[in-house]
């Protein structure tokens, strides 16, 4: 095999060489007419053109060779090799007029004129016939017999980056995925073929090109599409039974080339329809950079994404903190690594002790606080309120009342659509969190904002992790009731924007984030299942176990009476502060500590004094 690679170049070498001079025959033939075998001025100057065939023909090889003409696999020749051989030709012919020149052995400058386009036609043209033949060759071999293992693949769009994808699986053949069709919403483009696979219709034929076409696998190869349209030819796909990855879109891909190793699996996030998040970098960086930065809860889903993107800010200092050295160890190592240069402190500590919370302030002097640590899980703070009311609530007021005595200039409360009409004491325990931060804005100089949102893709203890447990055991995956819909933004989008809302703050409101649209529970798990290569219902069963203590069909992100207004930022909107008395709600606060030793009901019903929207659900 080795002797047969070395031996390749060399039987080009030796085709190249009777081109060389077939052209230069030829081009005497053309130049002359039909005089050529008969004039005498023809003969003498192709006597000259013989007396130095020899030194002619070793010019143009040797400059073929050392401008790479003879490394390329042409098999997979390009537009690249095309202007490769134009320019070697216009050298290798450069070059011999230069010697002809110099030995004063000149020909008429028309033939080299004809002999240039002779040399790009034939060299050229012998090397894409044989890509051309091979191509031929292939296509029909791989056409008449599936290899086995072998996976014939969709790809939607045809412009430049579905034009790549193809030839990325024909020149990785250990992929065993042959390109066999494309899907183009573009009408003009029906019929046409794309590196010579046959563009066969728009998206609402996707299921009868797959069953047509035998298709294993979908590559949406459309990286400028706008997420809204990725989720609608996602659920198209969705309608076969085949594997469906993407090629990320502009901004994950490096210099905008698309390669094998771009193109990944669709997941979950895809399907939300959302769009990238711009934000202010000037108002972010007027408020955090070179300023000391606490997050609370910095360990978990969304303090951990905050501390990632915080550091990246380059805050004075960097602190912390959380009650599980585990989250806390890990995130410290991972900003370690990516910001060696950063000025990073983790503090384990409750948010509960406020001795420790008073140290913490005294000690470090935050200036900006962002405030994650609580308890989230629903059905567990049902059944354990204390600790509901305990961490969120006066974990919360610790934290904040530091923040006013010690000077902080801005805090930040991560809320949640749950505190709005709350119908379990989780939900109640974050509005009064609200209230909180929203009475003290009154009488501190700190401003004290919270931002409200709803849930986050993959964040600890979400249904996402749990369908996927679900799904790997073999089903069934299970949810609580047929219309249960919630909001979904993924942990980085919703960090984006609560660190924008943080430029914003006056004092005491609630930003609402734009969640979109609502997305049904049960949707979501038929999609996981169809993301992970089963057919709901037939593969992996869906089971609907009923609503669980204290859930909501349906999730609110407003109050009402707090009204909501536009910011400057079109996916953050502002809501207006309803809670001012804060010595009143201090002696209810009070009130609320005495009942932690009795029951969960009498925890529940003061909860309902306090918060006059909280209506508990029955068990």
């Amino acid at each position: 095999m080795w002797k047969r690679k070395k031996m390749i170049p060399v039987i080009i070498m030796f085709g190249d060489a009777i081109i060389i001079n077939l052209a230069f025959l030829l081009a005497f033939i053309i130049r002359f007419e039909g005089s050529f075998f008969i004039s005498n001025v023809a003969q003498r100057h192709f006597q000259v053109y013989l007396s130095n065939i020899v030194t002619i023909t070793m010019i143009k090889l040797v400059i073929y060779y050392l401008l790479g003409l003879y490394k390329n696999l042409w098999k997979y020749a390009s537009i690249y090799e095309v202007f490769q051989i134009v320019g070697t030709t216009i050298v290798a012919n450069t070059a011999v007029v230069s010697y002809m020149f110099l030995t004063q052995d000149m020909l008429p400058r028309s033939i080299f004129a004809i002999v240039v386009l002779l040399d790009i036609t034939f060299i050229g043209g012998i090397r894409f016939s044989y890509r051309a033949t091979r191509s031929l060759r292939d296509h029909v071999g791989k056409n008449k017999i599936k290899k086995k293992g072998q996976k014939r693949i969709l790809i939607i769009g045809a412009g430049e980056a579905g034009a790549q994808v193809i030839k990325e699986l024909r020149n990785h053949k250990e992929l065993n995925s042959i390109p066999v069709a494309v899907i183009d919403d573009n009408d003009e483009k029906f019929g046409a073929r794309i590196n010579g696979i046959p563009v066969v219709g728009d998206r609402y034929r996707i299921k009868k090109v797959v069953e047509k076409y035998r298709i294993d696998e979908i590559i949406i190869a459309i990286p400028s599409m706008q997420r809204q349209e990725i989720r609608g030819v996602i659920e198209e796909c969705n309608k076969t039974k085949c594997k469906l990855k993407i090629v990320p879109g502009m901004s994950e891909l490096i210099d905008g080339e698309v390669s094998i190793q771009a193109i990944r699996d669709v997941k979950i996030d895809d399907l939300l329809g959302r769009e990238p998040v711009k934000l202010d970098m000037r108002g972010i960086q007027g408020y955090i950079k070179d300023r000391v930065v606490l997050i609370t809860g910095g360990g978990g889903s969304i303090g951990s994404e905050l501390c990632r993107q915080i550091a990246a800010i380059k805050p004075k200092k960097l602190l912390i903190l959380d009650n599980y050295e585990n989250n806390a160890y890990s995130i410290q190592n991972e900003i370690r690594s990516s910001f060696p240069d950063l000025d990073l402190f983790t503090i384990i500590a409750s948010i509960r002790d406020r001795d420790r919370m008073e140290e913490v302030f005294a000690t470090y002097k935050p200036q900006v606080v962002f405030h994650a640590a609580a308890h989230k899980h629903v059905p567990l703070m049902e059944d354990n309120p204390q600790e509901a009311v305990k961490n969120n609530i006066f974990g919360t007021r610790n934290v904040a009342e530091c923040s006013d005595k010690y000077g902080v200039q801005r805090f930040v409360l991560i809320s949640t659509d749950k505190a709005v009409n709350p119908t379990n004491v989780m939900g109640a325990s974050k509005r009064v969190a609200e209230m909180v931060i929203q009475a003290l804005d009154k009488e501190s100089k700190t401003e004290f904002i919270a931002v409200r949102f709803g849930n986050v893709l993959g964040s600890n203890g979400s249904v996402i992790p749990l369908f996927k447990e679900q799904i790997e055991k073999g089903g069934p995956v299970t949810v609580t009731h047929e219309e249960v819909t919630r909001y979904f933004m993924t942990i980085p989008e919703a960090v984006q924007l609560v660190i924008q809302t943080g430029s914003m703050a006056k004092g005491g409101e609630i930003f609402v984030l734009d969640m979109g649209e609502p997305v049904k529970i049960i949707d979501l798990a038929r999609n996981l299942i169809r993301l992970s290569g089963f057919e709901p219902d037939t593969d992996i069963k869906i089971k609907v176990v009923g609503l669980r203590p204290g859930e909501k069909l349906y999730e609110e992100l407003l109050l009402d009476g707090e009204g909501l207004e536009d910011t400057c930022h079109e996916k953050i909107f502002v809501g207006k502060p309803m809670y001012t008395d804060f010595k009143f709600l201090q002696r209810e606060l009070d009130i609320l500590w005495g009942t932690l030793s009795k029951d969960s009901g009498e925890i529940k019903g003061y909860m309902e004094k306090i918060v006059p929207t909280y209506k508990q659900t029955p068990n």
